[in-house]
């Protein structure tokens, strides 16, 4: 789950970064009396996506005057697929320097990682890519946690116009505040110097891991659910998790690590998935819904069907989706894959239904439809 800026900070200023006054508001009259409060302002659009000043979604404002002018511009407009309904009326700060701080999960070293970066204001991606000498990174051991040792020694060497100190106590509270609220990825772009010489937060991305919503119920409230696709929508009202993809093999297995490995093994023979999606647990009762959807997706050229009976039994998920297919008519290739408990009674439901016989294994099924996609191009 994505949170906007101003639902971000406050986790920031909670864990003692420092972050400029903000009044959150819907309309540019309530924008203009913000602005007479905090004085020269910035007009910040909210939305979950990243790219607002490069959309024109971010405008400074001195006087309220201003203000009311860029808001009435900014709400109503389209940002990465959002339209922006408020806008969070920010104080000006004095920019010395601009950082980028994060702490994100890692696949590599499968836990968190801090990463920091003298080129803050400018898209990470291309910092790493152009010169990822400049993104310095730590892998934390959450057993020990990180360390104000730990910061210097990541900063260590990096000209941070004399604010070491701030910047390293900064990492050590944003790694807490990752760390308390159950984050996918806590960022910080920019981390600003002031004219001053006091470190803090201009802006904000705080994404929240979605297995951690029942822990953080009220924290999640304040965020902003993923936008879903006419099927991914489907699927939530059915209580199928069903996630589009941009690939035109169909994928149909029970259990979400047999669905994503299966997805893996498309891949790995050159395919590429159409979808997510997964009828175990109770959703083995949903077959028709669950064949329907991975069938609606336009382009797509094939379909693996991959069962493996443990606690759902193969031959009760085959029975469902046997009783589907009279009223979904599947007209694109299909390629089974079928072992573990129930599997020789769904191996003869099959051939008696379809007069179809399963692939050997999982690779073979995967491949067997990654070539009839490829057979049809």
């Amino acid at each position: 789950m994505n949170f906007e800026e101003y639902a971000s900070k406050p986790l920031l200023a909670e864990s003692g970064i420092k972050v400029p006054k903000s009044i959150l508001v819907v309309d540019a009259d309530s924008a203009a009396t913000a602005a007479k409060e905090l004085g020269p302002c910035v007009v910040k659009a909210q939305v979950p996506t990243g790219k607002r000043g490069k959309a024109g979604g971010i405008k400074l404002a001195d006087t309220p005057d201003e203000a009311h002018q860029h808001a009435t511009a900014i709400l109503g407009m389209t940002i990465g697929e959002f339209i922006v309904e408020k806008v969070l009326i920010e104080e000006k700060s004095d920019i010395k320097r601009e950082f980028y701080a994060a702490v994100l999960n890692d696949p590599v070293s499968k836990g968190p990682v801090v990463m920091f970066s003298t080129e803050g204001g400018m898209d990470i991606e291309d910092v790493a890519a152009d010169t990822p000498e400049k993104l310095k990174k730590h892998a934390v051991d959450i057993r020990h946690g990180f360390s104000i040792g730990d910061a210097q020694a990541l900063i260590a060497g990096l000209d941070l116009s004399g604010a070491e100190a701030g910047v390293s106590e900064t990492l050590v509270k944003l790694y807490a505040a990752y760390i308390t609220n159950d984050a996918e990825l806590l960022e910080i772009n920019p981390l600003i110097i002031t004219g001053s010489g006091d470190v803090a937060a201009l802006d904000c991305k705080f994404t929240l891991d979605d297995s951690a919503i029942k822990r953080q119920q009220e924290l999640s409230t304040k965020g902003t659910p993923d936008k879903l696709t006419e099927l991914e929508q489907m699927g939530e009202d059915n209580g199928i998790k069903y996630i589009e993809l941009d690939g035109d093999v169909c994928v149909l297995a029970n259990g979400a690590g047999l669905t994503m490995t299966t997805m893996d093994v498309v891949g790995h023979h050159g395919g590429k998935p159409a979808n997510f999606c997964e009828i175990g647990g109770e959703a083995y009762t949903k077959g028709t819904v669950a064949l329907k959807m991975v069938l609606a997706k336009p382009g797509i050229k094939s379909l693996v069907v991959n069962f493996c009976g443990a606690f759902a039994r193969c031959d009760v998920m085959m029975e469902g989706l046997l009783n589907a297919w009279d009223e979904v008519k599947p007209d694109i290739p299909v390629f089974f894959s079928i072992a573990g408990t129930g599997d020789e009674e769904a191996i003869r439901m099959l051939k008696e239904k379809l007069d179809m016989d399963p692939l050997p294994d999982m690779s073979a099924a995967c491949k067997a439809a990654v070539d009839a996609a490829k057979g049809s191009n």
